[in-house]
C-alpha cells in the first residue's frame, strides 16, 4: 500500500536528483523508495569460502606498498631482454 510523504529538502539536491532519476529511466518516489528499503534491509555478510582463507595474506607485497609499481617492475623484470 503506497502512503503519501512529505519531505523539505534543499532545491538544488532534489534537482539533482531528478536528472539522475530521468537518467535511470524510473521515478523520483521510487528511487527514494529503493533507498530507504537498501538502508531498512539488514547487510547478510557471505561466509568466507576455505579457498579464500587459504588464499588470505598470501601476497607477497608490504601492506604501505604501491602495487601498480610492484606489477610495473614485475612486467618490465619479466619481458626484459
Amino acid at each position: 500500500m503506497d502512503t503519501k510523504l512529505t519531505l523539505k529538502l534543499n532545491k538544488e539536491i532534489i534537482e539533482e536528483a531528478k536528472k539522475y532519476a530521468c537518467e535511470k529511466n524510473i521515478s523520483l518516489s521510487k528511487l527514494i523508495e529503493s533507498y530507504l528499503e537498501r538502508l531498512a534491509r539488514p547487510v547478510v555478510s557471505e561466509p568466507i569460502t576455505p579457498l579464500v582463507k587459504q588464499l588470505a595474506g598470501t601476497s607477497t607485497l608490504a601492506a604501505n606498498s604501491d602495487a601498480r609499481a610492484a606489477y610495473q617492475k614485475y612486467i618490465s623484470d619479466k619481458y626484459k631482454s
